[in-house]
């Protein structure tokens, strides 16, 4: 009977055993060093892509590339009814320039952004369809020549800004071979400016504004075109405060 409750008390004992050698082991902490992850806002970024070697903007530009009107901060140029708002459509290059050597900034581009900046207007960049102007001068000088001679209407990204709003458009680009690069061409026969006053503006280095106001009144018979600017390229690069003191004086004999 002894011998019995002994072999009894000591199973019991050996289950309580197990039973707590169990619970400890489910009690035991894991180690969370591999499940932890950054927030959100700090989750590693994914590798770029690598860079082009020839520098050039890809050739078929991504839809969010597409150009936008960039809406002007500045207001002090609407009228008192706060309808009448003046636009600045442009084209400009980077790349290797005559007389101011490789740019990240085209001169162009520069002038746009003194006269919105002086005018209140909104801004709108030409950009090409295939971009495959060279980003050295000379070859850039045949290209440009060619499209001359073919009467060549490139096209350009995205949609052109709507005019309803505007009453005033100044519209600028480099002088290539004394004339508007000829896909502005392709702008002023796919937007219409009757009944706009228009306003051009070029950079050069020596061909001046290059007939850029008689081109544009012939483009564009419907349109009131007025008094023109032109900026040396190597002024817009390294003369900026003297060129926005021409932009003003220019744009004041305008009523700006």
């Amino acid at each position: 009977m002894m011998k019995m409750n002994f072999k009894k008390l000591f199973c019991l004992v050996l289950t309580l055993g197990l039973m707590l050698s169990m619970a400890a082991c489910g009690s035991t902490p894991q180690d969370t060093t591999e499940d932890a992850s950054l927030p959100v806002s700090e989750e590693p970024a994914k590798p770029s892509e690598p860079a082009s070697d020839t520098g050039t903007i890809p050739s078929e530009p991504e839809p969010e590339g597409k150009p936008e009107v960039q809406p002007s901060e500045n207001t002090s140029a609407e009228t008192e009814t706060g309808s009448t708002r003046t636009l600045v459509i442009y084209f400009s290059r980077t790349g290797e320039q005559y007389t101011v050597g490789v740019i990240d900034k085209g001169n162009t581009a520069i002038v746009a952004e003194m006269i919105a900046d002086e005018t209140g207007a909104d801004l709108f960049e030409v950009l090409p369809v295939d971009d495959h102007y060279p980003m050295t001068y000379n070859e850039l000088t045949d290209v440009a020549k060619q499209e001359q001679n073919d009467k060549a209407r490139p096209a350009y990204a995205g949609e052109l800004p709507d005019l309803s709003g505007y009453d005033t458009v100044f519209i600028g680009a480099p002088v290539w071979w004394g004339d508007w690069p000829m896909i502005m061409y392709t702008v002023f026969e796919n937007i219409d400016f009757s009944g706009k006053k228009l306003v051009p503006f070029s950079t050069h280095e020596g061909s001046g504004l290059s007939g850029f106001d008689k081109k544009l009144a012939s483009a564009c018979p419907d349109a009131e075109v007025l008094k023109g600017l032109a900026v040396r390229g190597n002024d817009a690069q390294n003369r900026q405060d003297s060129v926005r003191e021409t932009v003003q004086d220019w744009l004041s004999g305008l009523g700006y």
